[in-house]
């Protein structure tokens, strides 16, 4: 059971965004995409979750084609955060977490309700934020109230199989250290539960920290994929991010100047 996109590319008139992009996200899992601006991580998420048609290749979602599964029927196995979503409406913080809520017509699930909004929001420490108004909050709460209502949608009894995939673009901007570590805690909690985890990370020590695996994306295709400490060098990560990097081993760690 995954995610698998396969050979993957889209391109404007004016570039090639992806070219011929693979990449498998399976459950109990945590892949970081890592790149610099412009590599076309946040084009490849929104690819997966269905936002945009590849123009070669294909995704499917547990041996299901992508195309064939309809919106509702996604909504139901993935959720996605994105960089950038606006409110413009003077919503409370417990409404905007309760808009994630996916209506199945299952009695067991409309029955968990509420138990999902408070747990959830308690997972993100926005309870006590609960009946503030969302236009209020800092910049960093509002991030962990997308992050509440992006896990809201993905809620089930305990004791479900069903699959889930969270499709996370940066959700630890703009959070400071302590909830930025929360958040990534809490994604490991969620994995080890079952669900499946793609995130796009600028931080390549928290990545390479959390991430069972990381793909780096440069110029539009995955020059390296695996196991954090095996496939990052110096070499690779100074040609790609124009830097000086080193990488100390013992403890792991990348550095840059």
């Amino acid at each position: 059971m995954s995610i698998i996109a396969t050979s993957t590319s889209y391109g404007t008139k004016k570039k090639n965004i992806l070219k011929n992009v693979s990449l498998e996200i399976k459950h109990n899992e945590i892949i970081s995409l890592v790149g610099p601006n412009g590599a076309g991580k946040s084009t490849f998420l929104q690819i997966l979750a269905g936002d945009f048609e590849p123009d070669s290749g294909f995704i499917q979602y547990d041996g299901i084609p992508l195309s064939k599964i309809s919106i509702q029927e996604r909504s139901f196995c993935r959720s996605v955060m994105s960089q950038s979503q606006p409110i413009i409406f003077d919503f409370t913080v417990r409404q905007v977490i309760e808009m994630g809520w996916v209506e199945r017509g299952l009695s067991a699930y409309v029955e968990d309700f509420h138990q999902a909004v408070t747990k959830t929001a308690k997972e993100c420490f926005v309870f006590d934020l609960l009946e503030d108004k969302f236009s209020n909050l800092s910049g960093g709460e509002q991030r962990r109230v997308h992050f509440a209502r992006t896990l809201v949608q993905l809620w089930r009894p305990s004791e479900s199989q069903d699959p889930r995939y969270l499709i996370l673009d940066e959700p630890t901007a703009n959070l400071d250290l302590f909830f930025e570590r929360e958040i990534l805690h809490l994604l490991r909690t969620k994995t080890n539960e079952g669900f499946g985890c793609l995130i796009v990370l600028h931080d390549l020590n928290l990545a390479a920290k959390f991430s069972d695996k990381m793909a780096l994306l440069h110029n539009g295709a995955i020059v390296k994929f695996g196991n954090p400490k095996e496939i990052l060098s110096s070499e690779i990560l100074s040609e790609i991010y124009r830097l000086e990097i080193t990488i100390s081993k013992n403890p792991f760690r990348i550095n840059y100047y």
